[in-house]
């Protein structure tokens, strides 16, 4: 499998991890990235086991499982392991090809090695978490009601 390198960086422009990134970052972080092809059926991630990869899905599709439930399933676009590239915690889901794809692959040591040269890659990650965590608190979390004196005997 071949990728161009304005596709693997098209790719992970679109990942909300890294849309803080600069064209530089990014052409760095589409170095250490590779393109492979597998076949159906095959097992990507195992929920339990340690995540060392990140995954991004070019052609094809895959379905996540937590136990034997299904998720969702991905198609060209969705990523996942993302959180492997931060901290080394087990899979929370199980992620199996539901056809013959083509997945870019980043492991957590490359990811590493970029971060090394270039620092500001991790710094634009944290923004893009912040936003992400705020964005879900505004959401989900309700505002407490604001306790006047007034309502105070």
């Amino acid at each position: 499998m071949h990728l161009r390198k304005q596709d693997r960086i098209g790719l992970l422009a679109s990942v909300w991890l890294f849309e803080h990134c600069t064209s530089r970052e990014l052409d760095a972080l589409q170095r250490v990235a590779t393109g492979l092809d597998v076949p159906a059926g095959k097992v990507l991630a195992r929920q339990g086991e340690t995540g060392r990869e990140f995954f991004v899905i070019v052609s094809g599709s895959a379905e996540a499982t937590r136990g034997r439930t299904p998720v969702g399933v991905l198609g060209p676009g969705s990523f996942f392991g993302e959180m492997s590239l931060l901290e080394r915690k087990p899979r929370t889901a199980t992620v199996t090809t539901l056809e013959p794809a083509t997945v870019l692959v980043m492991t957590a040591r490359e990811f590493d090695d970029v971060i090394k040269t270039m620092p500001s890659v991790d710094r634009k990650m944290l923004i893009a978490l912040s936003s992400r965590l705020r964005d879900i608190e505004s959401r989900y979390v309700p505002v407490a009601e604001q306790v006047t004196s007034a309502s105070v005997s």
